[in-house]
């Protein structure tokens, strides 16, 4: 079984895209982010034309969240974190799908740092932290997958010093990933690549990120225990953010048996 993570960018801009790289693939799951679609204009007919059904949270111009599944309904769980009624923004999504229970994930950005955009992500982050606390307690197979918007390690990034100041890289981004990864969650992409010093899963737009292999790993896929025994592999489709048009992420990916 293949589940992959895929922030868009924008899928009605991204469409012919996605489609291409969703035919070529056929990854068995799917979770989007940054739809940037109102959740009536979404292009689900063009999806389930290629077999998938899926469970959507849209929002227009901004965030939107989708979970699929090829030849299979993607039961819904929930829609949005606990723990602040008024936070309205389409950032997560979880459902039940083939045995597993799944979450896409779009994180805020946080910048710019020391502003309330940041202090946001911070809070936000505790609330993912705490709900991830949640379902662990269900002893089952879980995979929290998405666009984190953390650089977990220097070696994440392309230069740390050129980052220094971004809300990926902050002391206080990464203490909440550590101490949610560490609760008992498998970074798979890094445990099977532990020495790639170049596991890049986002290249910006600007300044020829792309053609000179400028990066950030930004896309996790976290694993808890009993999904973390099924692993047989994880990497990412570097191809795709090569295309013509392409979304500035790459798809990111598991392989569970």
């Amino acid at each position: 079984m293949k589940l992959t993570t895929y922030n868009l960018n924008g899928i009605r801009a991204r469409l012919p895209r996605f489609l291409e790289w969703l035919e070529r693939e056929r990854p068995d799951i799917v979770c989007l982010q940054e739809l940037k679609c109102a959740t009536e204009l979404l292009p689900t007919a063009d999806v389930e034309a290629l077999g998938y059904q899926g469970v959507w949270h849209g929002q227009k111009g901004f965030n939107g969240v989708a979970i699929l599944a090829r030849g299979e309904q993607p039961q819904l769980r929930r829609e949005g974190l606990p723990g602040d009624p008024d936070d309205t923004h389409s950032r997560y999504i979880e459902a039940e799908v083939a045995g597993l229970i799944v979450a896409s994930i779009y994180l805020p950005n946080g910048n710019p740092v020391g502003t309330e955009k940041f202090d946001y992500k911070i809070r936000w982050m505790e609330r993912l932290r705490e709900h991830s606390d949640t379902l662990l307690r269900e002893e089952r197979p879980v995979v929290l997958a998405g666009d984190w918007n953390v650089v977990p390690e220097d070696r994440d990034v392309f230069s740390i010093g050129a980052t220094a100041h971004d809300a990926v890289t902050q002391p206080a981004t990464r203490d909440q990933w550590r101490r949610l990864a560490n609760g008992g969650w498998t970074d798979a992409l890094r445990a099977f690549h532990p020495e790639d010093p170049k596991l890049y899963t986002f290249w910006d737009y600007t300044a020829g990120c792309w053609q000179r292999d400028l990066g950030f790993r930004l896309d996790h896929l976290l694993c808890s225990p009993e999904a973390a025994d099924r692993l047989r592999g994880a990497g990412v489709d570097r191809w795709a953010r090569g295309e013509e048009k392409a979304s500035d992420h790459a798809p990111t990916w598991i392989e569970l048996a």
